[in-house]
């Protein structure tokens, strides 16, 4: 019985782990930026949007399209970054430590590209 005891605490454990990430993922943001960082939308880590940011350049009558286009680029990327960094907090919480450490690691400048292809590797 001291082995079912034992997996308990270790379950009791992972459960705790658990509730800590998804407390830290929710308080986490990132930013996602089109056009070269002429727009910027930051997400919160529940997905809604806490920021947005156009450079005064983009704001001509003439460019309306090219503008919502580039909003649009930037709630993406910040979306497949929140997305990443999900991923990557669960795939990497029984390795690489702590949920503070894992969240700094992602950075919040990375490219969500980037991010991608280290957790691919």
């Amino acid at each position: 019985m001291k082995n079912l005891g034992d997996m308990m605490k270790q379950v009791q454990a992972m459960q705790s782990r658990m509730a800590e990430m998804q407390a830290k993922l929710e308080q986490a943001t990132v930013t996602g930026q089109s056009g070269g960082g002429l727009v910027k939308v930051t997400l919160s880590g529940k997905g809604a949007m806490t920021a947005l940011s156009i450079d005064p350049s983009l704001m001509k009558a003439d460019e309306k399209d090219i503008l919502e286009d580039l909003i649009l680029a930037a709630h993406t990327d910040a979306k497949n970054k929140s997305e990443a960094m999900k991923m990557f907090a669960a795939v990497a919480s029984p390795i690489a430590g702590t949920v503070t450490e894992i969240i700094a690691k992602v950075g919040e400048n990375m490219e969500s590209k980037d991010l991608l292809v280290r957790l691919t590797r």
